[in-house]
């Protein structure tokens, strides 16, 4: 992925410059919505001005974001037509996006498999690094954590409530002594990456830090830097019980390497090196193999005892950031920014079985859901698509929004899916609940 030298603020102005990216609505018609307020720091500052949409003011035509389109002198048809037109996707490989058109399949859309619930927009959800987009986690079907500047912050929607988690913008060091744990912490750490599960919270930085707390316990557990390289920062984390019920998590390096950490013991236990930046890894359901994506165009297939690889995945034509098992244990995704997300079957691993194609840009984050009956696939803006697995992925549900997606998770029950939007006006915490059909209610009337 790409490394940046110099403080965050120039990087973020760099990298957005870069990619022309339209994060916000346009000044004129944020001006008049903000009826002459000097600047943005003036919603944040004010509560009274930040207002969450709930599905009944949805219903009644209520825009979910609270954008208030009847005063603005551009409709959104319009604007999501010039957002389509305008937006342009960072590739590290020119014209990737569009050479990948040709093997993606046409899908139906319109579905309808999840309902906006609420949006929070007292729970400004930010990210770090434009590629790097996993910085929300749901933990139950009200709960939720997410990156808030040099903040994690615990959601509630069941009390629509927040409290802060891990504060990193000042010293963070352990509470408790393990073998291998920096007793000294880290100053100001800026966080990359995220994973949460169950009780247990690893965020990833810049520098390589990782830091580890139990949701259960007071303080941070565990602090450690996976390398001091130039290159060092931590782009994905994933949580995960071991075989023998232990918890470990993965760390995947711009170093080009991927470490395993058993938190029972606190150590490291396994080490693998790649040729390129790993980006994104995820393990299969029995713990056997793992799916390695990264800063070159094939994928990786790999023992995960040994780091040795059991195929190459050909066929994406720029650097993947994201990937995800299925349930089942017999397929996975990946996400490219060739605009695509290819679908595999570990039977046959000579081509992908599906490639599906974004609107905007990169695909940077899916996620399953437990049942495996939907796979969530974010792109870096504005679309979140929802595909029926049980279809062959044929049909989907396009979630429509304006905004940079930090993150999407489903609940472990599948009942909600949580989206984290980053934007200096609207940034918040989308909510949507599962779409059910109790017919036999129906009955009764």
């Amino acid at each position: 992925m790409s490394h940046y030298h110099g403080d965050d603020t120039d990087y973020m102005a760099d990298e957005y410059e870069m990619e022309d990216i339209d994060d916000d609505m346009d000044d004129e018609y944020r001006g008049r919505e903000m009826e002459g307020s000097d600047s943005d720091a003036d919603e944040f500052n004010s509560s009274s001005k930040i207002v969450d949409t709930t599905a009944a003011q949805a219903r009644r035509g209520v825009d979910i974001q609270g954008i208030p389109w009847e005063r603005l002198s551009i409709t959104r048809e319009k604007y999501r037509k010039t957002r389509l037109e305008q937006y342009k996707n960072y590739e590290n490989i020119p014209n990737s996006g569009e050479g990948s058109e040709k093997d993606c399949k046409a899908t139906e859309k319109g579905c309808s498999y999840y309902e906006f619930c609420r949006n929070s927009r007292s729970v400004k959800s930010t990210i770090l690094h434009f590629q790097l987009r996993n910085l929300v986690w749901a933990t139950s079907k009200h709960d939720a954590y997410l990156l808030s500047h040099f903040s994690v912050i615990h959601w509630s929607s069941l009390s629509c409530t927040k409290s802060e988690v891990l504060n990193v913008s000042g010293h963070v060091a352990p509470t408790e002594k393990h073998p291998g744990s920096l007793l000294e912490g880290f100053t100001q750490t800026q966080v990359s990456t995220l994973a949460v599960k169950d009780k247990l919270l690893v965020a990833g930085g810049f520098q390589g830090e990782l830091i580890c707390k139990h949701l259960d316990r007071p303080g941070v557990s565990f602090c450690s830097r996976t390398t001091y390289d130039d290159n060092a920062i931590t782009n994905a984390v994933e949580i995960y019980t071991s075989a023998s019920g232990a918890v470990h998590f993965t760390a995947s390096n711009n170093d080009s390497g991927v470490r395993d950490f058993d938190m029972e013991k606190f150590q490291l236990s396994r080490h693998f090196r790649f040729p390129w930046p790993v980006n994104h890894g995820a393990l299969n359901p029995d713990g056997k193999l793992l799916v390695i994506v990264g800063d070159n165009p094939d994928g990786l297939l790999v023992d995960s005892q040994t780091g040795k690889t059991v195929a190459s995945l050909r066929g994406h034509l720029d650097f993947s950031f994201a990937s995800a098992w299925h349930p089942d244990g017999i397929t996975f995704a990946t996400g490219n920014q060739d605009k695509t997300c290819r679908i595999w079957d570990v039977r046959n691993l000579s081509k992908s079985v599906a490639a599906l194609k974004g609107n905007l840009g990169a695909i940077r984050s899916i996620r399953y859901s437990s049942d495996g009956q939907y796979m969530a696939m974010a792109e870096p803006a504005d679309f979140l698509h929802v595909f029926d697995v049980k279809t062959g992925y044929e049909k989907e549900q396009e979630i429509d929004f304006f905004g940079e997606i930090s993150g999407v998770s489903f609940s472990p029950d599948t009942e909600s899916l949580f989206i984290g939007v980053w934007d200096r006006t609207y940034g918040s915490l989308l909510e949507y609940h599962r779409r059910r059909n109790y017919s036999y209610l129906d009955s009764l009337f």
